[in-house]
């Protein structure tokens, strides 16, 4: 498995957002804390387990953070969000002559593990199911499929750590 670290910053204040630039999507910083809240302040036992707001703003933005990196290496990005019966791949993309489906992990904190520890068998299995689906309407032939998962972990207001795991499973691994 190839992984690429990166860890960029760029203040997320007043000045980007009054320029109508969000460095989170552009991959530069990951969200101002203070204005999405840390995820502790709004867990309770009631939502456990169930994504709250300003979770599912931090999964859009993590997955805007990640196209634009992925866009920035070279990646041509088909499709965002794309569904199907057997659920919803995050980003599917297409590198040199592989398409690729990525998965997009993102969390503020460490509390349940590192992003990437999310993705286990029955997620993998699905975006299996996911690529059959996809590629049953695809008009290449021959193509190489990879899976691959971006990982991004808020480190504070104005920063993240992004992970690209490239290969991060096989097909019935």
């Amino acid at each position: 498995m190839v992984t690429e670290t990166i860890a960029e910053k760029q203040v997320f204040g007043s000045s980007a957002e009054a320029a109508g630039e969000d460095a989170f999507a552009k991959g530069e910083a990951i969200v101002d804390e203070s204005a999405l809240g840390n995820e502790e302040t709004f867990r309770d036992e009631a939502c456990e387990g169930r994504k709250t707001s300003r979770n599912i703003e931090l999964g859009r933005r993590g997955e805007e953070a990640a196209a634009r990196f992925l866009e920035k290496r070279g990646f041509e990005i088909l499709e965002r969000n794309w569904t199907c019966s057997a659920g919803e791949a995050d980003i599917i993309a297409q590198d040199d002559d592989v398409l690729v489906f990525v998965e997009v992990k993102t969390r503020s904190n460490i509390d349940k593990g590192l992003p990437e520890e999310a993705v286990d068998r029955k997620k993998r299995e699905r975006y299996e199911r996911i690529a059959a689906s996809y590629l049953a309407a695809y008009d290449a032939v021959d193509i190489a499929v990879r899976f691959d998962v971006v990982s991004i972990l808020a480190i504070g207001s104005d920063r993240a750590f992004l992970r690209h795991h490239a290969n991060a499973f096989s097909l019935g691994e």
